[in-house]
């Protein structure tokens, strides 16, 4: 089982993959509607589309999954 497909199955929603600063907006924007939030690091393999500039420093980004609050 991948580690989106578990986390899927913890009832997490994979939102976007972002580095800073607009990594901590989308952050905020989650805390403010209240939703718990949840980082992994960045996967070339899981990521739509062209990833060639965000794998030259994969260690800058981050994707963010959500799920509301219990």
């Amino acid at each position: 089982m991948s580690r989106e497909a578990e986390l899927t199955a913890q009832g997490w929603t994979k939102q976007v993959t972002f580095d800073e600063p607009r990594l901590s907006d989308v952050i905020e924007m989650y805390e403010e509607m209240d939703w718990d939030i949840h980082l992994e690091p960045f996967d070339p393999a899981g990521e739509p589309g062209c990833t060639k500039c965000m794998q030259l420093s994969p260690e800058k980004y981050k994707t963010t999954y959500t799920r509301p609050k219990a």
